[in-house]
Parts: structure tokens; sequence; C-alpha cells
């Protein structure tokens, strides 16, 4: 993992974060309705941020085993 995997990972996580931070005000505020319509934007920026760092894993996998054929990228489940 190089300083731009790292710093995307802390972006994307700050970001999410903060997603639900409002999620979390919204519903102790009992907003019911906009906590709702937060939680696809939350969920959203989850799916981000694990997907990254997926990618980041899976990078660091080939390096170690640059010779490998079996990687998790080649996977018939991955998506």
């Amino acid at each position: 993992m190089d300083a731009v995997d790292s710093l995307m990972l802390d972006a994307k996580q700050a970001i999410m974060d903060e997603h639900h931070r409002r999620f979390q005000t919204l519903r102790q505020e009992e907003r019911w309705e906009e906590a709702l319509q937060q939680i696809p934007v939350t969920l959203s920026c989850a799916t981000d941020l694990l997907k990254e760092s997926l990618r980041v894993l899976e990078e660091a996998l080939d390096l170690q085993n640059p010779s490998s054929d079996s990687s998790i990228s080649s996977s018939p489940n991955r998506k």
C-alpha cells in the first residue's frame, strides 16, 4: 500500500464516517424521513470504502505472490 492508497482510504473513511454521523444525528432528532433518505447514501459510501479496501488488499497479495495464478481477483465469485 502506497501513500496514495492510504490517503484514498482515509478520505473514503472520513466521508463514510460523516454520513454515518449525519444519519445518527437525524435518528436521534427523530427526523425519520430524512434519516431514511440518508441510509442509501451511507451504505453507498460504505460499499465504496469496502471495494477500495479490497482493491488495495488484492494488489498487496498480487505483489506478495506475483506468479500465483489463483489470485482472489480471478475467483469466479468475484464481481
